[in-house]
């Protein structure tokens, strides 16, 4: 089997997530089952490796990095024929509405997730309902539903909170009526309350059955020498069964997400915990390893998303909507008495981590922001609101601070101001050297170097702050270093799966070093692997990708590679970089051929494309639109991500004989020749 395979081996693979498979007996969405029918085309067309976007329950958010378990898969890729009781003894009633509905959303381009869940999810609760005195047997001691239970234990509780969540009309589970803290024996005891075992067993008894499928699935990719890769989202949702069970290996108090960078320069707040991994280490990491252990079952690779929130991961305060104003956990401090060292006093520590507010930039703010004709009273107001409920004026001075009870920017927004000095404030907020997220610990802020009080500072102040700075950043490169280390390691130890890291964003010179020598693979993705430090931010050259390394040309959360090169792309430089300095400005099956070969060639162990991006080389599989196409667009929020579904049954795909040979064409590139040293 593909276990006993050397993980050396070079292949070709494709991504797509299961929603998007339209399969000969799906239901207006991908379905586990429909794996086994697209790794047959995936073997006709010489792809070696199917890589999947998470699979877990995510309730009715339809980001499967938005996670409500760790270990739950998602009820929406079931296929409901396949159910035992529905083979037994379905109504015709039944039949008739999976049939109809099934009529129904395969019309829709994209699935529209909500409801599809919705309506399968109805029906399961009937078949149930109707069958459910021979489920309770198998639910008995020595029965199969019960040492399905033994086997996996994490079932209780995930049965628990999804029993809680709907009682509480699918609410946070902060927002609940009651048990929003919760104990392991509170759990144990309400799992063996008989007056809701009726309620709890549903949720094992569908767990068990989306198991049984989805290993089946698996079995069948695997039988056909393909490799099936997972994806595994580092961070669990604040309201996830996790979470809520387990808040001790969390840190509930921060928020992690990522740091300012051009495409998002107030940073990316995510809203999910980050964790405790001293907490984690009591137990030797044994959430960690179940995690590991579940996902086993089904692949011989996976994807570690964010593997930079191992070594460590920028945090925010609960306060703020941004994340602006985070910073790294964990850090080595600049403390009070490093600023002292430095010649700071109390008034100029105040200086550099609290802002400070002159009065004439309230009245140009708001003056020069407001939107319409406005009356000077009207300004005087708005201005007058600013200072009596935001700010505090300093002695007799022109210049405010912050009142004490303004802890972020949330608490701005409560205070229901004119919308010029809202977002005047939210800038103010943000305006500091420092941050001071604990009494005599300070982080440098991302825009530090844009604030007044680093203007302010004289040039042997700066550079004797830079040089402190560079100093703590290189002391706490080795602690990430280390932590990294000391993480991956647990995982590359408890588990037969390839791992695979996406390492994009601010990378630290710590983690290649580690990935290397935990031989974990890297993600190039061609758009972004650039020498940025160089005179032109050049391409880096396909012979020098490293072979522990995953490279594609775009990736789920990206433009797919016709988008980019039709709207983004810098045409010109990149068909120099490729060798064809005539490529067609408009993408068709030549121009895909010809990026996506260039891109095979890379010295990467695995070469992986978005199933999008391989139709693209055959012209029966072009939306009018090519943002259509997308997966998902970052920071919107909306019923378009998530949803895209092939533009054509897995069947129809496979009878196309221009697609099947040009991807058996890509699969065949040999990698470019390493240059001689």
């Amino acid at each position: 089997m593909l276990k006993n395979r050397r993980y050396s081996e070079r292949l070709t693979g494709v991504v797509v997530p299961v929603g998007a498979l339209r399969g000969g007996n799906s239901m207006g969405v991908g379905e586990y089952l429909d794996l086994e029918e697209f790794a047959v085309l995936c073997k006709k067309a010489g792809l070696g490796l199917i890589q999947l976007l998470p699979v877990n329950d995510t309730g009715y958010e339809s980001s499967p990095y938005s996670s409500l378990t760790a270990f739950a898969l998602h009820p929406l890729y079931i296929r409901i024929e396949e159910i035992e009781e529905y083979k037994q003894s379905a109504s015709n009633t039944v039949k008739q509405k999976i049939a109809e509905l099934g009529r129904v959303f395969e019309k829709e381009v994209r699935y529209p997730y909500r409801r599809i869940l919705k309506a399968k999810m109805e029906i399961v609760r009937d078949i149930y309902t109707a069958h459910y005195e021979s489920i309770e047997k198998k639910a008995r001691p020595g029965g199969a539903l019960a040492l399905w239970t033994e086997e996996n234990p994490w079932v209780k509780e995930y049965a628990v909170f999804r029993r809680f969540k709907e009682v509480n009309g699918e609410k946070r589970w902060q927002e609940w009526s009651s048990h929003m803290q919760i104990s392991a024996a509170d759990i144990e005891a309400i799992w063996m309350d008989g007056k809701l075992r009726r309620e709890h067993l549903f949720w094992v008894w569908l767990q068990e059955i989306l198991d049984a499928q989805f290993s089946r699935a698996a079995r069948a990719v695997a039988a056909m020498g393909i490799f099936l890769m997972g994806d595994l989202p580092i961070l669990m949702n604040e309201d996830s069964c996790d979470v809520w069970a387990h808040p001790e290996i969390f840190h509930t108090e921060l928020s992690a997400g990522a740091p300012p960078d051009m495409y998002s320069p107030e940073g990316q707040n995510w809203g999910f915990p980050i964790y405790d991994w001293q907490a984690q280490s009591k137990d030797n990491y044994t959430w960690w390893k179940a995690r590991l252990k579940a996902a086993e079952k089904y692949y011989q690779a996976y994807r570690i998303d964010h593997v930079l929130g191992f070594f460590r991961i920028w945090a925010s305060t609960r306060s703020d909507y941004s994340s602006a104003l985070g910073r790294f956990v964990p850090y080595t401090p600049v403390t009070r008495e490093d600023l002292v060292n430095l010649g700071f006093d109390e008034g100029r520590m105040r200086w550099t981590s609290m802002p400070h507010i002159p009065t004439g930039e309230v009245w140009d703010a708001i003056r020069n922001n407001w939107e319409g004709s406005y009356k000077e009273e009207e300004i005087a107001a708005a201005v007058e609101k600013v200072f009596v409920s935001a700010l505090d004026r300093i002695g007799g001075e022109e210049l405010w601070l912050f009142r004490e009870k303004i802890q972020g920017e949330k608490d701005i927004d409560a205070l229901g101001l004119h919308p010029a000095a809202r977002s005047f404030l939210f800038g103010a907020w943000h305006n500091r050297i420092f941050l001071e997220y604990e009494k005599g610990h300070f982080f440098p802020v991302w825009y530090y170097r844009y604030s007044r009080a680093y203007a302010s500072l004289q040039d042997e102040e700066r550079n004797k702050l830079e040089a402190l700075l560079e100093e703590r950043r290189a002391e706490s490169e080795k602690i990430w270093e280390d932590q990294g280390h000391k993480l991956l390691a647990v995982l590359t130890a408890n588990s037969s799966m390839l791992p695979c890291a996406e390492d994009l964003g601010a990378v630290p010179a710590c983690v290649p070093r580690v990935l290397e020598k935990l031989s974990i693979l890297g993600l190039r993705v061609v758009r972004w692997f650039r020498k940025w430090d160089e005179e032109g931010q050049p391409y880096i050259h396909f012979e020098d990708y490293p072979e522990l390394s995953v490279c594609t040309p775009a990736v789920h959360d990206s433009s797919t590679v016709r988008e980019w090169w039709e709207q983004e792309a810098d045409q010109e430089v990149f068909a120099g970089f490729i060798g064809y300095p005539s490529l067609p400005r408009v993408y068709n099956p030549g121009t895909a051929k010809i990026i996506l070969h260039k891109t095979a060639m890379a010295c990467s162990r695995f070469r992986v494309f978005q199933i999008q991006d391989l139709l693209h080389l055959s012209p029966k599989w072009y939306a009018a639109d090519p943002a259509s196409e997308r997966i998902n667009v970052p920071g919107t929020y909306n019923e378009f991500n998530w949803t895209y579904r092939l533009p054509a049954s897995i069947g129809d795909i496979s009878g196309d004989d221009d697609f099947i040979k040009a991807a058996e064409e890509l699969c065949a590139v040999k990698p470019a020749a390493r240059k001689k040293t």
